[in-house]
């Protein structure tokens, strides 16, 4: 580090938690309670827990303000002329280095971080004294960032300012949970917004969107921001014809017949009318529920739409294609999936499929040589067509599907 001040500073906090590291495993100096040791540990864990909640807020506040105080040096060092864009990803991407952050996330810690610096010094010095915490003071950040800056200053001084008159038994923003005190932020800032309720609306519906996320063990987050009216007419949709599945011999609980439900709305057609409702694709071992209960079989037809197909994109390392190395295949976007003998039962599959016996070995010298590989090699695109592949000939989808 840059200076000893700095360095000894840093010392001292790494020495301070190895003392309270060996207080929370027992081996202090002394115990809690001489009279009951067992009970002093745990009150003493408390102690510790509430003592580093307000550590970990001020280190927070510390974060923000030396992350500002960099970017501004370095907009003030950066060459005449560079782009304000490009000096805003340098910023980003080197505090993304340092803290180990994305793109995104890195750019949400900077903007966080102006705002606290710049527009509410009230929510920075109460995170700096551990009151708050950081995420008390990233959705006070949230809130704030639409609003004028008389507004900010209003919702801040609502919140934060010790001369604003509140109910004696109410409690402070950092003794609730963020979630809570977010709900409470944007309760306030609906009612005193200078803009209509309608403006506000129509600009925020142009950001609407769907969004994918990969999770763990070959599942996958599908989430779509939308104006409020829909996201809870759907809601109430997808419950209704869930609960009209269920029955007796129904074995999926309400949350998986959700699921199931919204999966065959945006994958199938949608359009079957009829009262009697199906079990889902992707469990076709449940048996169909027979009941005709409120909004049963709407949305839940399961022929596939003229428009809209599944696609699994595989990607096969081109050395296990060769049997030279143990490397697994992977479905795009969602992790590997496929390994050991699947692989030599691919490779197995081009052969089948009348590829050259020289594919192999040109994909590979291709390789060594940074040139493109086959396509057929990167990707594998498999329609999920009751078998086969879409767009192969006759022979060779036949092939396939055996």
């Amino acid at each position: 580090m840059g200076s000893e001040a700095v360095e000894k500073a840093f010392a001292d906090i790494r020495a301070a938690l190895a003392v309270l590291n060996a207080e929370v495993d027992g081996r202090g100096s002394e115990p809690f309670s001489a009279a009951d040791p067992l009970a002093g540990l745990a009150d003493g864990s408390l102690d510790i827990l509430a003592g580093a909640r307000e550590a970990e807020a001020g280190l927070a506040g510390l974060k923000a303000r030396a992350a500002m105080k960099y970017a501004d040096t370095a907009h003030a060092l950066a060459p005449p002329g560079m782009p304000v864009q490009a000096q805003e990803m340098a910023v980003a991407a080197e505090i993304g280095c340092v803290l180990a952050l994305g793109p995104r996330a890195a750019s949400t810690f900077l903007s966080v971080s102006h705002a606290l610096t710049t527009t509410l010094p009230l929510t920075l010095a109460a995170l700096q004294s551990g009151t708050i915490s950081w995420q008390h003071a990233r959705g006070m950040a949230d809130e704030a960032a639409t609003l004028d800056p008389a507004g900010a200053a209003a919702l801040e001084a609502h919140f934060l300012d010790p001369d604003t008159p509140r109910p004696a038994a109410a409690a402070t923003i950092g003794e609730m949970p963020a979630h809570r005190f977010k709900h409470k932020a944007r309760t306030w800032r609906e009612r005193h917004h200078t803009e209509s309720i309608g403006k506000r609306h129509t600009k925020a519906a142009a950001d609407r969107r769907v969004e994918y996320r990969p999770d763990q063990d070959g599942m996958a987050w599908l989430s779509a921001c939308l104006p409020a009216d829909q996201a809870i007419a759907g809601w109430n949709r997808l419950t209704a014809l869930s609960r009209g599945m269920q029955g007796p011999h129904e074995a999926r609980t309400l949350t998986q017949l959700r699921a199931d439900t919204f999966a065959q709305a945006i994958l199938t057609s949608g359009t079957n009318t009829s009262s009697s409702s199906s079990g889902s694709i992707d469990s076709p071992n449940v048996p169909a529920d027979t009941s005709t209960g409120a909004g049963a079989g709407a949305g839940t037809d399961t022929t596939p739409s003229s428009s809209i197909r599944a696609q699994v994109l595989v990607t096969v390392p081109v050395l296990s294609l060769m049997g030279v190395s143990p490397a697994v295949a992977a479905f795009t976007t969602a992790g590997p999936r496929v390994g050991g003998p699947q692989v030599h039962c691919l490779m197995q599959r081009f052969r089948d499929l009348d590829f050259p016996a020289t594919f192999c070995r040109q994909a590979g010298n291709r390789g060594q040589r940074g040139l493109c590989l086959p396509p057929v090699l990167r990707q594998v695109r498999g329609q999920c067509l009751a078998g086969g592949f879409r767009g192969l000939p006759d022979g060779r989808k036949r092939r396939v599907q055996r």
